[in-house]
């Protein structure tokens, strides 16, 4: 058998020289805005069935949708929403299979996350 000698060397990508990318970046965000999109309908779903219960059960889930953590809650899914449906537009041109060199696509990434911020303030400002 032919001697084989190992080469001692990190795994790649390797922390030490590992840049996070802008597309990865935008890919993460993408599935944990959806994860995080079940917690503003968890909070909804509690505060309709309160509704349906009884006026304390109502009072007291109305106590925390309309306190700060509620709106904290409902201004993070507001934008939320809108990141995932820009980052779902984006997705369905990639799939067209344009946009996918590295400046194009790192175009869209800032402007999907930079239009979501900018949706979600004139989201909060129409709701008002």
């Amino acid at each position: 058998m032919a001697d084989v000698k190992r080469v001692e060397r990190p795994l790649s990508p390797h922390l030490q020289i590992y840049r996070k990318q802008l597309t990865s970046v935008t890919s993460i965000l993408t599935r944990i805005t959806g994860n995080a999109l079940i917690v503003a309908a968890v909070l909804a779903v509690w505060w309709l069935l309160a509704a349906a219960t009884s006026p304390e059960y109502f009072a007291t889930a109305n106590a925390v949708a309309t306190s700060w953590f509620g709106d904290l809650v409902f201004a993070g899914s507001a934008w939320a929403v809108w990141y995932h449906y820009l980052a779902g537009l984006r997705h369905l041109y990639f799939d067209a299979g344009k946009g996918l060199d590295i400046e194009t696509a790192q175009k869209l990434g800032w402007g999907n996350i930079i239009g979501s911020v900018v949706l979600t303030v004139i989201t909060i400002l129409l709701v008002q």
